[in-house]
């Protein structure tokens, strides 16, 4: 019995000096599963918004470099089916009429600056009524280009 003592008073002795030895145990974390959602949402947000802003600096700085690239100015396009388009472009003077769909452009009409021999009656027509033409309506070249 006496040996029995004896091995159970070392064993406490050991515990206690494997426990003053121990590296002290870790508070717990304040990190809570609520927490965390918060933190990943708030990254969440913040990455898109830097998308969205780098997004709308790109299209400012685009549009800053210049309207008429080389004489080449879009007037006006309109959608003719899914894919197909009229575009009605000043090049050099000149109102070019060109029909774009995927893989073809042709040029459906070209008016001068001096105009068509057309342009003059009808422009003498809308002064006479005390309205000033400065250039022919989309719908008019594209009308007149399709035969109409």
């Amino acid at each position: 019995m006496a040996l029995l003592a004896i091995g159970a008073g070392s064993a406490v002795a050991r515990a206690a000096d494997t426990l003053a030895f121990a590296a002290p145990t870790a508070a717990p974390s304040a990190t809570t599963p609520v927490i965390g959602t918060l933190r990943v949402t708030l990254a969440m947000f913040l990455v898109l918004g830097a998308v969205l802003a780098a997004a709308w600096l790109t299209r400012r700085l685009r549009g800053a470099g210049g309207t008429s690239a080389g004489g080449l100015e879009v007037l006006a396009q309109v959608s003719l089916g899914t894919r197909e388009r009229a575009v009605l472009l000043r090049v050099a003077g000149r109102q070019v009429l060109i029909g774009v769909a995927p893989g073809n452009v042709r040029t459906l009409h070209v008016v001068d600056s001096s105009g068509d021999a057309a342009a003059p009656a009808a422009s003498a027509a809308v002064a006479a009524a005390g309205v000033e033409m400065s250039r022919p309506s989309f719908k008019s070249l594209l009308l007149k280009s399709l035969g109409k």
